[in-house]
């Protein structure tokens, strides 16, 4: 506890004797200082107890001492020390009525207590206390290590509570709540998570208190790259002492030591990620397996789905090595992407914390920022929550993620897609949003299956860009109707020239061509019903056929012919 001025009143060396302002004697007193001016505020911080002996005050003035007391009050000083037997051999009445009248509490000095004496009192209280307080946070520290290393960061959040006699929590780089204490403490910690994710849009180290004096939380990011891994909560019920901020700082110290690993691990981590990937889709998943060891559990073994994503805005071009579809830089040896993370389920602790956020250096072989980098944040949240082993190969202006199949980084693409969706169909996607994610899906898959996986999901994602979605799962491309797939500007195009000639016989009022042919086709060139359909002889079709042979160049006895013609009219349903 810092010096208060009941400690220095009770002090048995000072001998000294309050006059007023009784009720205030609990006030902490940050230093004792002497001074003689009529007006020493402007030299005041607040906090202090200021030593007079009233040399240039006329100190029998009720008015005078009034303005003066107030003046102090005003300027955050605690309290009014008075020497007697100096300048005045008691404390003047107007003096003693000013300070009861404002609250200051007014304490008598005698002559053989000099003011040094009490200077060295308030210094030796200071020291004490800032002593006490450095002891107190190394033992915390000490406390709050030994739990790191036990218990993992829910051990550390624990110890962190009883330190500040409150709460703590950690959200993952997605704003989630990845661990609290005590257990309660989750249902408030949620309450944070805008807070949170304001905070990680700012540059770290960052931090932000919320709430007031009786309900005071510190949020405070975690992690040392340009996109923070993690977030700490400190709640209290009133601001942090000396202790209790030693504590919260080696609290952060710790927490980002498990959230951050050392590069040159990061980056061998990439490149074995690389090689797996590519060994993958070599058809080599023995070799696959041999290289990644444990890194990735059991994900390479059980069946899983291959994820192509990328920005709204990125190009359409593709990287095809041997007849193989790959992703760009993942299979040429001179340029091996990194893996984003791996999530080991033996490793949740530093999972949990985030450890596998995206960080978005400024380096062409790290991940993107932006869209690509919030997905890849939120999917890993979401395996680390789950344990799940997790593999993302950020290749350029992509990602390629390997994940288990029903797995909660799956479910957490599928979410996150359709949250996308849903914010484009009610108006409410955020400024910027026409460059949100575009992701492909895959079937199911097993480790011999990976090129295959990766074209399926190549090709989801191509229908994924023509219908404007965020995600199509291969599954939809595979049941769903071909003529879902000409909604493409280059086919509305071909469709366009092809029936040209036919659509401008029709508008000079010599027939129905383009209905004719669309009616004799949909009937599979059955003369009767097709004419029936139109409500014409048979031979007035026959005639409109003939016509479009004429016109055309082209013979509709050709089955290609035929099939050419029918996709041109779907292709431009609806815009006749």
């Amino acid at each position: 506890m810092p010096p208060t001025l009941a400690s220095l009143v009770q002090h048995s060396a000072l001998k000294l004797t309050v006059r007023a302002g009784e009720e205030r004697l609990d006030t902490p007193v940050r230093w004792a200082h002497a001074s003689e001016l009529a007006d020493p505020v402007p030299y005041m911080e607040g906090g202090e107890l200021l030593l007079i002996t009233a040399l240039k005050l006329d100190a029998e003035d009720p008015e005078t001492m009034r303005r003066y007391v107030r003046r102090l009050g005003q300027a955050g000083v605690v309290g009014l020390g008075f020497a007697v037997g100096v300048h005045y051999e008691t404390i003047p009445d107007a003096l003693v009525d000013a300070a009861a009248e404002e609250g200051l509490p007014l304490l008598e000095v005698p002559r053989r207590t000099p003011f040094l004496a009490i200077s060295k009192a308030v210094s030796a209280a200071i020291s004490a206390e800032q002593y006490q307080a450095v002891t107190a946070g190394f033992a915390a520290q000490r406390d709050l290590t030994k739990q790191a290393l036990s218990d993992g960061p829910a051990g550390l959040l624990a110890a962190l509570a009883g330190q500040v006699d409150g709460w703590a929590a950690l959200y993952d780089a997605t704003g989630a709540v990845a661990a609290s204490a005590p257990d309660w403490a989750a249902r408030r910690a949620a309450r944070l998570t805008p807070e949170v994710e304001r905070l990680h849009a700012r540059t770290p180290p960052a931090s932000l208190v919320v709430g007031g004096e009786s309900d005071r939380v510190e949020l405070h990011t975690l992690g040392t790259s340009r996109r923070p891994r993690a977030a700490l909560a400190v709640g209290t019920g009133a601001p942090l002492g000396t202790a209790e901020r030693y504590a919260v700082h080696s609290a952060i110290a710790l927490l980002t030591l498990t959230t951050e690993r050392s590069r040159s691990l990061h980056e061998a981590e990439q490149r074995v990620g690389a090689a797996v990937l590519r060994m993958l889709l070599a058809g080599e998943p023995e070799h696959a397996r041999t290289v990644s060891g444990s890194l990735y559990g059991d994900l390479l073994d059980a069946p899983y789905r291959l994820i192509i994503a990328e920005a709204a805005s990125a190009t359409a071009a593709r990287v095809h090595v041997d007849g193989r579809a790959a992703p760009r830089g993942a299979l040429p040896a001179r340029t091996a992407p990194a893996p984003h993370g791996a999530v080991r389920p033996a490793d949740t602790r530093r999972a949990v914390a985030g450890e596998r956020a995206v960080a978005a250096p400024a380096r062409a072989d790290e991940p993107p920022a932006g869209p690509l980098a919030a997905l890849a944040g939120h999917v890993e949240a979401a395996a680390a929550r789950a344990g799940e082993a997790l593999l993302i190969v950020p290749d350029g202006e992509r990602l390629v993620l390997l994940t288990a199949d029903d797995g909660a980084a799956a479910r957490a693409c599928v979410g996150y897609a359709a949250a996308l969706d849903q914010a484009r169909a009610t108006g409410q996607a955020p400024a910027g949003g026409t460059d949100e994610p575009v992701m492909g899906l895959s079937a199911p898959a097993g480790p011999v299956a990976a090129a295959t996986a990766y074209r399926q999901a190549e090709q989801a994602l191509s229908v994924a860009r023509r219908r404007g979605r965020a995600l199509v799962e291969h599954e939809e491309v595979a049941t769903g109707s071909v003529v879902q797939l000409l909604a493409d500007d280059a086919v509305r195009a071909f469709a366009d020239g092809l029936l040209r000639a036919l659509r401008e016989h029709d508008a000079t009022g010599r027939g129905d061509l383009v209905a004719s042919l669309r009616a004799w086709l949909s009937r599979h060139g059955q003369w009767d019903a097709a004419a029936a359909e139109l409500g014409v002889h048979r031979h007035t079709l026959r005639y409109r056929m003939r016509r479009v042979e004429e016109i055309l160049g082209r013979s509709l006895d050709d089955p290609d012919v035929r099939m050419e013609l029918w996709l041109a009219l779907k292709a431009t349903t609806g815009t006749e």
